[in-house]
């Protein structure tokens, strides 16, 4: 079983949760910039939520279906088609073979994300399938999806053409996740102080609060360089080199802000003065150059029980999906 990429996109690559425990390597974690909608992409098909998917930028591929499967479609509405009808985005769905996706038009967000019933068959790289390209390692070949790819699925036992209703190119399956308070209020983005957050002026600190910031075109899966109001130090100050993570917002010497992303530096010896909330990444990593980000200042508290009710979600979320696909698939 497989599919092929018949027109490439922007950037579409294999990513997963990440790979944890080679910062002292200088290896990121690296993995999908949603990862949220990652792994809500793969429990709506039934797999692991650690499985490969596929994270697809604007323009996005035309992909041919050669074998009958169950998909589903996560993150950013790019439109997702096939064969002129459009496929709903949160959902799982069947799709006959020999049909072509592709995604026409942009309506909101940064990245979408795409998996297969049984994960992509491929090795991983440093315990991880996702696919770190200025390294050339991981995911399909370290390098970004091409012309001509062929992604073989791991092997399943579904009949999935029992699925499909008679002339018919897909079937949505019917359940579907409901995401609204994920991406509520979008440009709002939650952050905790950082360590040197003490340091930065009163003037300054009340500049984050109070007025936006826009991320510059240059932005990528390594950091979001910000543009705003230069902010300041009450006095110039020497660091040593120190851990960043996903979400360290750290502040260069002219002034302006960056935030480290899915691929973000294991070190940085700019003063950090913020750190994203987990629970606010999604958001963040929906944005797209140009947009604007409005910093909330929130405790660690708050930040917990948000994160602690997202994984309750996700955790019932997957008992649900094996769960209704388990009595779809034996009725």
């Amino acid at each position: 079983m497989a599919f092929s990429i018949i027109k490439p996109g922007l950037l579409d690559t294999i990513q997963d949760l990440g790979g944890n425990g080679f910062g002292n390597w200088g290896i990121s974690p690296g993995g999908a910039m949603d990862s949220y909608a990652a792994e809500i992409a793969n429990l709506l098909v039934g797999n692991d939520k650690n499985e490969a998917v596929i994270e697809i930028h604007f323009p996005g591929p035309q992909i041919l279906f050669e074998q009958n499967t169950l998909i589903a479609i996560t993150g950013a509405d790019f439109t997702p088609t096939l064969v002129d009808e459009r496929i709903p985005l949160w959902q799982p769905v069947v799709v006959r073979k020999n049909t072509v996706l592709h995604f026409p038009s942009l309506v909101t967000g940064g990245r979408c994300y795409l998996s297969v019933h049984g994960g992509y068959c491929m090795e991983k790289w440093l315990n991880s399938y996702s696919a770190h390209i200025d390294a050339e390692a991981g995911g399909w070949g370290g390098m970004a999806l091409k012309k001509g790819d062929e992604l073989p699925f791991n092997e399943n036992t579904i009949y999935f053409a029992g699925l499909l209703k008679e002339e018919t190119n897909f079937e949505a399956l019917p359940w579907r996740v409901n995401i609204e308070k994920t991406y509520q209020y979008p440009h709002e983005i939650g952050f905790i102080p950082g360590h040197e957050w003490p340091l930065l002026s009163a003037a300054s600190k009340n500049a984050l609060l109070e007025n936006n910031f826009l991320i510059h075109p240059s932005s990528d899966r390594m950091g979001y360089l910000l543009k705003g109001q230069a902010l300041e130090l009450d006095e110039p100050a020497e660091l040593v080199s120190s851990a960043i993570s996903f979400g360290t917002v750290q502040l260069l010497p002219g002034g302006q802000l960056i935030v480290g992303m899915a691929d973000h530096q294991t070190t940085g010896g700019y003063p950090r003065i913020a750190h994203v909330i987990t629970a606010h990444l999604p958001k963040l990593a929906q944005l797209r150059p140009s947009d604007t980000i409005q910093f909330r200042l929130m405790d660690i508290d708050r930040a917990e029980q948000l994160l602690v009710a997202r994984r309750k979600e996700l955790h019932i979320l997957q008992r649900s999906c094996l769960l209704r696909l388990t009595e779809m698939v034996c009725s």
